[in-house]
């Protein structure tokens, strides 16, 4: 028979003082959502994590618009010239997969809700909460997901 390690394992064999520190070092301490944004020298919003798969070229993303990787569910759109926003692309009221941007907004085909593309916010129900937004880096002309 074999054992699997597992994190309650690891935080049982280590006691307080070794989960207390274990958690302390899984911690981000960034901004309450988890996502650390910088701005890279070029102006788009991006995070401090390594890059990762590469999900479009800038050029494949519209100014005041986005583009939908429903494999990946992730929406990434340019609200402004330069500046890369991602978030999640499951909707928030009932786990849709988002299925356009246009008109400003990301819009959600199952029951009509919105959510602008430059924070998630919602701007029009049912949904009530905004998307989530997800890590990207822009490196060149690569938009990254992290």
């Amino acid at each position: 028979m074999t054992h699997e390690t597992t994190r309650r394992t690891v935080l049982l064999a280590t006691g307080a003082t070794g989960a207390a520190a274990l958690v302390a070092a899984c911690g981000g301490g960034g901004d309450d959502n988890g996502s650390e944004s910088t701005s890279s020298p070029t102006g788009q919003d991006a995070t401090s994590a390594p890059a990762g798969q590469v999900l479009a070229n800038i050029d494949e993303i519209p100014v005041g618009g986005g583009k939908i990787f429903k494999d990946e569910e992730v929406v990434v759109t340019q609200p402004e010239q330069g500046r890369f926003k991602a978030f999640s692309a499951i909707c928030t009221h009932q786990r849709c997969t988002v299925g356009s941007v246009s008109g400003g907004t990301i819009n959600c085909p199952c029951h009509g809700s919105k959510f602008q593309i430059a924070d998630g916010a919602v701007s029009q129900g049912p949904a009530t909460r905004p998307l989530p937004a997800e890590r990207i880096t822009v490196e060149g002309n690569a938009i990254r997901l992290t």
